[in-house]
């Protein structure tokens, strides 16, 4: 994240949990614990707190000097369906719905097994959330879904740090041992094929064995690691990226050099909405509650909440692969995420369409003509151009808002293959023993395509599973 984004959000005083830093641990060479968790993002503090709630002793360690990895970075929301907060708003879905827009999202290539899993569990993991701090009693759309199911914080706040906010303070409470700048070096087996723990170096560049009964995979995905972005997708190169510095597959490989599977590495997500060369991130939240994407000719060119990829690839065919998101106070006032653009200097405004177009370039009839076309289509209830299902904001009133926005490099949905325990596989399909995973460091769950709100229900579903049969195994 750049300076600028962190300047503003301080000076507007939000607690970035990214910049809250635990103090690293003393540590002896050779060491024990019951349950060892490598990287402190979503998944492996959801994994850590779940844990020690089982009763296990845990170390939690992170390469980078913050918590949080991608997870802080998440803005839109968690996907769950059948919760109290849609049935409180009328809203009717269910996990089989969840399930088919998944499938469907991820082209049928995701694991069908994770993914019922993923459905079934996302309720329990808003509840879950809620019991430790972070309630998300907003629900709302995000592309692919057919109903409003992505649940966020009170007023749009993005819920990827709303959520580490709540996890590190639980992980204080608990006095759970973490340590930062602690880099996992290998992953250990005995002679019968047993993970039994992780070699590690300190911030002092000290090196010594963790061992554990079972280690919890959590370290990320690979978005920020161009060599493997290219290595796999050659037409990604030049691509800015959304992720953190730290998502650099680290997990990935030192999985895979102990026999775990790879599955689905060639499906690499590219966001439809960053900036420029800056490798900001807009929220989907900004589409889902009722922005319009126009070109540089001032005219829409798509459905906006279509998936991921088509919105992605609908920008990409436009001059200057570029497009502008349009809103106005409506949505400003409705969907707090908004003030980072604002704090940060990306957003244009005008009193009217037409100075919003001569702010951004483009010709302003025709940018009063789309929005006035566009109001047409809201106050009918059909979009007769683009079939956007959800038309919720009409464009009579200001003041007008643009953001210039391009696709860039978000999600790696290829990783370690797991089973539905979290359990990580060899190229056998056979259980590595003592080993799991969740997180973005899996493979399977995505296919080839993630639904936005997927990631954050993924951490947190699996992040759990992870812990309840790690602690299993330990009982066992």
């Amino acid at each position: 994240m750049n300076r600028k984004r962190w300047g503003s959000l301080l000076g507007k005083g939000l607690l970035l949990a990214s910049l809250v830093v635990l103090p690293a641990c003393n540590s002896t060479k050779g060491e024990s614990t019951d349950i060892v968790i490598i990287g402190g993002g979503g998944a492996g503090m959801t994994a850590a707190i779940e844990a020690h709630n089982q009763g296990a002793k845990v170390i939690l360690i992170e390469k980078m000097p913050m918590l949080g990895g991608n997870t802080v970075r998440a803005e839109g929301g968690l996907n769950a369906a059948g919760t109290p907060y849609q049935a409180a708003a009328g809203i009717t879905d269910s996990p089989e719905l969840h399930f088919e827009d998944t499938m469907k999202g991820g082209k049928n290539l995701n694991n069908p097994d994770l993914v019922r899993t993923l459905t079934n569990g996302a309720a329990a993991s808003v509840e879950w959330l809620k019991e430790n701090g972070a309630e998300l009693s907003e629900v709302g759309r995000a592309g692919g879904a057919s109903v409003n199911r992505i649940h966020r914080p009170a007023g749009g706040e993005a819920a990827g740090n709303f959520i580490v906010v709540a996890l590190k303070k639980k992980l204080e409470e608990y006095k759970i041992d973490v340590r930062l700048r602690t880099t996992a070096d290998e992953i250990v087996k005995n002679k019968d094929g047993v993970v039994t723990g992780v070699k590690v170096t300190d911030k002092d560049g000290k090196q010594y064995t963790i061992s554990a009964n079972s280690v919890i995979l959590a370290a990320g995905g690979f978005g920020a690691n161009m060599d493997m972005i290219k290595g796999y997708q050659p037409k990604l190169e030049g691509f800015s990226t959304t992720n953190h510095p730290g998502a650099t597959g680290d997990g990935t490989t030192m999985a895979e050099k102990i026999g775990a599977k790879l599955v689905d590495m060639k499906e690499i997500q590219i966001h439809p909405t960053t900036i420029p060369n800056q490798g900001v991130l807009i929220t989907e939240g900004v589409r889902g509650d009722g922005a319009i994407l126009v070109n540089s000719e001032g005219k829409r060119f798509t459905n906006e909440l279509l998936t991921r990829d088509v919105v992605s690839q609908n920008i990409l065919a436009q001059s200057g692969k570029v497009a502008y998101l349009i809103f106005n106070d409506e949505l400003r006032a409705n969907l707090k995420a908004t003030e980072v653009y604002f704090g940060m200097d990306l957003v244009k405004e005008a009193a009217t369409p037409e100075e919003l177009a001569a702010q951004i370039g483009v010709d302003g009839k025709a940018l009063a003509d789309t929005l006035k076309t566009y109001n047409g289509f809201v106050a009918s209830g059909k979009d007769t151009e683009f079939e956007r299902p959800d038309l919720k904001l009409s464009f009579e009133k200001g003041k007008y808002y643009a953001i210039q926005v391009t696709p860039g490099i978000h999600h790696t949905m290829g990783g370690v293959a797991i089973n539905t325990q979290a359990q990580v596989l060899d190229t056998k399909d056979q259980v590595i023993a003592g080993l799991y995973a969740a997180g973005e460091v899996t493979g399977g769950v995505h296919g080839a395509n993630r639904l936005g709100g997927n990631a954050l229900a993924d951490i947190t579903t699996f992040g759990r599973i992870a812990a309840d049969e790690a602690v299993k195994a330990l009982k066992k």
